[in-house]
């Protein structure tokens, strides 16, 4: 038995004269005849016409959905009808959980991984016969089932999905929290750093002390140490970028299929479920609705999911004054030791999801329309290993100011020029954190997001390859705010930063084993993504130090190691700026990003804000490891 399950015990049994119960014996709210059929019963209790039930189970033969839920979608019934349709169906008894609420004490009734499972919560205890609220009523058996030898006596009573979901989360909320904290096994995990940090140790305190005397006794020796490991990672980063860049200009687009629809496709459209995490969002909630809104994914398969923390009034408040569809649903994430993290919150809204298919969307994201499509479509059609698609991300506020061109430039070359081209050379995918889809059952059974990881994404990534998974890249794009204000800018590059370091050191605890999960070339690639970026992020003054040989200035490296090494390095050097200003021509060089090709000439100065962020991740590593640097959304207006 899990730890945050409780054993069964009936408990607090309420007497039969309970004024909540409309039926005082239990036989009488079983019923004794066979139920009738949910589309029977709507069209004679004159709901929906016989056409209508017609087309709705034709339309239930091609996707995964309840009837229910696609005559809802469809206009044709409120939830309200449904529910009361369905207690009458099931002569079972329909209540009101905001009204009727069940005591605390009848989580000892059922597990929380059974409520989950079947989207049940414990109601009453009628003599010795448990009352469990339900919305599935055709269920009810297989939760009977499921229970194997407890012998336990049920009986449904109908209730509002949304409401047993708050039930849910109120009976089992902090054990669920908690539970999120620490899915991913330790070994894999992160959540050790606190305490065991090896930056904290005596051993290596000593020697950044003795580094630092180095640094001050032999200043040219330090900057040449310095100078040849930035020269070893930077060519790393051109020989992987330099053969990615060129596989990906000389392939041909990939052909993907935009038009898909329930008459149409040849396989069972899938429910999806998308989460979106929100934090302390005031500005953004009613043009997010807005957009999800243009999703043409048909909505009885549409689960989006709201995710907040229960201690976020602002978010709270702003979701207050929004009305939601009946596909959209929130889910408050409840406080568990203060930690407010986007993967944990993410591990804890899982487990409400409806879906087999699982996406990820920021709060400002504008999906493409027909997004949910190309996912479904791909998934279908890829080989089973194929576990994860992540989509494009491009910005929707490119000519704010000079750091969004910038931006939108770099996020451009990314995601267009060099992340399609890693992928092509077999490595490992660092995942960007939204437009991020996965098949259900592989991403539960490597234990979902790491809570403690300020860049869950990455590492699950690595952790997705590590098990013999693969992500592919899909051409849908997926419109962002881009990052527009210095600091702000500096605080996300510096948590991103921070959690590529953290993921580098926790998956080379045993660099021997990561060599057999992934080959020698794709633990190369990992060393490019990880260690060469945060690299050369870190040493860039360094780098940009040899720019004074254009004004015929001596530079130091040059009388530790000669000439010859020194020319080397400025080759070097001077490539890999050649190599990025032609990347990101071409990655704008299309109709939408033409705009941009002048200020391509100026990403040099842009990039020199990266080094600040370096060197703020390196403080955080050590002082602050698990400090989330929420990045702030609206600050461009759009809609």
């Amino acid at each position: 038995m899990a730890c945050w399950e409780i054993p069964l015990r009936p408990i607090h049994r309420c007497p039969v004269s309970d004024p909540r119960l409309l039926l005082s014996n239990p036989q009488s709210i079983a019923g004794l005849n066979p139920p009738r059929l949910l589309g029977r019963q709507l069209v004679e209790d004159g709901h929906i016409s016989a056409s209508d039930l017609v087309h709705a189970l034709d339309l239930q033969s091609k996707v995964d959905a309840r009837l229910g839920e696609i005559l809802i979608a469809g206009g044709l019934i409120d939830t309200k009808t449904l529910l009361d349709t369905l207690a009458v169906q099931s002569n079972a008894q329909r209540i009101d959980l905001k009204r009727d609420i069940p005591r605390l004490k009848m989580a000892q009734a059922l597990p929380a991984s059974v409520c989950l499972q079947y989207a049940v919560a414990p109601w009453l205890w009628l003599g010795n016969t448990l009352l469990v609220a339900t919305s599935h009523p055709s269920q009810f058996e297989h939760l009977r089932t499921s229970m194997g030898k407890t012998q336990l006596s049920m009986l449904p009573v109908i209730a509002d999905p949304n409401h047993i979901r708050d039930q849910i989360t109120r009976l089992y909320g902090y054990q669920l929290a908690q539970k999120a904290i620490t899915q991913v096994p330790s070994r894999e995990s992160c959540r050790s750093w606190g305490k065991s940090n090896i930056l904290k140790s005596k051993r290596t305190i000593s020697l950044m002390g003795c580094a630092m005397i180095g640094i001050l006794m032999f200043p040219h020796w330090a900057l040449t140490l310095a100078a040849l490991w930035a020269a070893l990672t930077l060519l790393l980063t051109v020989g992987i970028k330099g053969a990615g860049f060129t596989l990906q200009i000389l392939s041909k687009p990939p052909k993907t299929s935009t038009q898909l629809s329930p008459q149409t496709t040849q396989f069972r459209l899938p429910r999806v479920s998308v989460m979106v995490p929100l934090l302390h969002e005031q500005e953004i909630a009613g043009a997010l609705i807005k957009r999800l809104e243009k999703l043409t994914y048909p909505k009885s398969l549409l689960d989006i999911v709201l995710v907040l923390e229960v201690t976020d009034k602002i978010t709270r408040a702003t979701l207050a004054r929004t009305d939601l569809p009946s596909w959209i649903t929130v889910i408050e994430v409840p406080d568990a030791d203060g930690m407010t993290t986007k993967p944990r919150a993410l591990n804890y809204a899982l487990d409400f999801c409806r879906g087999s298919i699982i996406g990820v969307w920021d709060a400002e994201d504008a999906p493409e329309p027909d997004q949910i499509e190309k996912v479904v479509t791909r998934f279908n059609e890829a080989p089973k290993n194929v576990v994860c698609l992540q989509g494009i991300l491009d910005y929707y506020n490119p000519r704010e100011n000079w750091i969004s061109h910038c931006f939108t430039i770099e996020y451009a070359t990314w995601w267009r020029l060099v992340l399609p081209g890693i992928a092509k050379l077999g490595l490992v995918l660092p995942l960007g954190g939204t437009t991020l889809f996965f098949k259900r059952g592989p991403l539960e059974e490597l234990g979902r997001w790491d809570a403690h990881n300020v860049t869950e994404d990455a590492d699950l990534g690595v952790r997705l390859a590590r098990h013999g998974y693969v992500t592919e890249l899909i051409p849908t794009v997926t419109y962002e705010e881009a990052n527009c204000r210095p600091w702000r800018w500096v605080r996300q590059r510096s948590r991103w930063l921070k959690g590529f370091m953290i993921t580098y050191i926790v998956h080379m605890k045993d660099p021997i084993q990561l060599i057999r999960d992934l080959g020698f070339l794709r633990f190369m690639g990992l060393q490019m993504i990880f260690l060469a970026t945060f690299s050369q992020f870190a040493l860039a003054p360094v780098l940009w130090s040899f720019w004074i040989t254009l004004f015929g200035i001596t530079h130091p490296v040059h009388t530790v190691l000669g000439e010859t090494a020194t020319t080397a390095m400025i080759v070097l050097f001077f490539t890999s700026e050649f190599l990025n200003i032609t990347m990101a021509m071409v990655a704008v060089s299309s109709k939408h990003h033409r705009h941009l090709m002048k200020w391509v000439l100026t990403t040099p100065l842009y990039f020199t804000l990266g080094a600040l962020a370096a060197y703020k991740a390196i403080y955080e590593m050590i002082v602050t490891p698990f400090y989330w640097d929420k990045t702030e959304h609206g600050v461009t207006k759009k809609e």
